[in-house]
């Protein structure tokens, strides 16, 4: 029987994984991860890549904000092929709610030194000419950015093998009480396995509250200079809270290509297939707001899972009833932008250092019975 022994083993390579491994490797920990699939090829490469700071929550705000920071001071050592551009988002207001809205964002990311514009009408359109001219102005992000997401996993990857971590090919059956089993037979050891596993992590932890939410997304062929920031409705925040029924959203951005990426859509749905009738409320939802996309060429379509918990927040740190295992899942929509931010959170939480940001929001115990297996 062959059995290792590692100080932690992260499961799953997807880009929260391998942040996690990453920064676990760096400060010293002999380090395995564990993935049958490849460095972010699953949710991580379905996703559209996007750096963004949220304000759904205190806590997701302060989740995203730390994160990007993270992102904005690596991305130098990112090489080309990650497409890492700092875009800036336009949160577009389409009445004069949204428009109050606008304002509301602008005070807030302002309180905490995010850098924000507030943009007229005509502000709007010099920036972005393919909106449609009726919207009531929008804010702009300016530190909000993109980037192609495979790639920067596995810069990250490549990063924890060069610190020393093992890079395991192969399918993991179960974990618990400090053991990890795969599919060829071998057993791993640890008193800290991370269940970075996204939407695949409640069957490797029963009882996670962690559902799989679908998205579509689509690409467009090569338009250069269509599109320069990303665009996002602020109805979006509405679309996201809904949690019982499908919705759609306008978002789009810009890639280095020259392609327009847009979204979004949501579901409780576990297939893999497009699902046509959603796919055509998304892309109408486009149109409206940029009626010129109806013209572009769409090369591609596909859909991705999001690990979406009951709270919309990600589940970090320690599992109730099993000391060995810890969470870095349920990101939804933001596994991609908080990815960094997860793995700092779990180093310093292991080496018992204060965490740049308070920890407790995001742990899995504040679900309360709800999350025990």
């Amino acid at each position: 029987m062959n059995v290792g022994t590692y100080d932690c083993i992260v499961v799953g390579s997807g880009i929260v994984g391998a942040a996690c491994a990453a920064s676990f490797a760096k400060d010293g920990m002999q380090v395995a991860l564990i993935d049958s699939l490849g460095a972010g090829l699953l949710a991580t490469a379905a996703g559209m890549g996007h750096i963004v700071v949220m304000d759904d929550s205190p806590a997701q705000f302060l989740l995203t904000k730390y994160s990007q920071n993270l992102w904005l001071s690596l991305s130098d050592r990112l090489p080309p092929t990650a497409e890492f551009q700092k875009c800036g988002t336009l949160w577009v207001a389409a009445d004069s709610e949204e428009r109050s809205e606008v304002e509301r964002k602008h005070a807030l990311y302002q309180d905490h030194d995010v850098p924000t514009q507030i943009l007229s009408k005509n502000e709007l359109a010099v920036l972005e000419p393919e909106l449609r001219p009726e919207l009531e102005g929008a804010l702009l992000v300016q530190s909000d950015a993109v980037l192609y997401a495979p790639i920067a996993a596995q810069c990250l990857t490549l990063d924890a093998a060069s610190h020393g971590a093992v890079i395991i090919d192969s399918e993991v059956i179960s974990i618990g009480q400090g053991v990890v089993n795969l599919r060829d037979g071998r057993i791993l050891q640890s008193q800290r396995i991370v269940n970075a596993a996204g939407e695949r992590s409640p069957q490797l932890t029963p009882g996670l509250p962690v559902k799989k939410r679908k998205g579509h997304l689509a690409i467009t062929d090569r338009y250069p200079g269509f599109l320069r920031h990303q665009v996002v409705e602020l109805g979006y925040l509405k679309s996201a809270h809904t949690l019982s029924a499908d919705s759609v959203a306008f978002n789009v951005q810009p890639r280095i290509t020259g392609q327009v990426l847009i979204g979004s859509s949501r579901q409780f749905d576990t297939t893999s297939e497009v699902d046509h009738a959603i796919l055509g409320r998304m892309l109408a939802r486009a149109v409206e707001y940029m009626p010129r996309l109806a013209s572009c060429s769409i090369i591609r379509t596909w859909t991705g899972h999001r690990a979406a918990t009951p709270d919309k927040l990600p589940l970090i740190g320690p599992w109730p009833g099993d000391e060995t295992i810890f969470l870095a899942t349920g990101h939804e929509g933001l596994g991609i932008t908080t990815s960094l931010a997860t793995a700092e959170l779990l180093s310093a939480f292991f080496s018992g250092q204060t965490t740049e940001i308070p920890i407790e929001p995001y742990l899995p115990a504040r679900l309360g019975e709800g999350c025990h297996a």
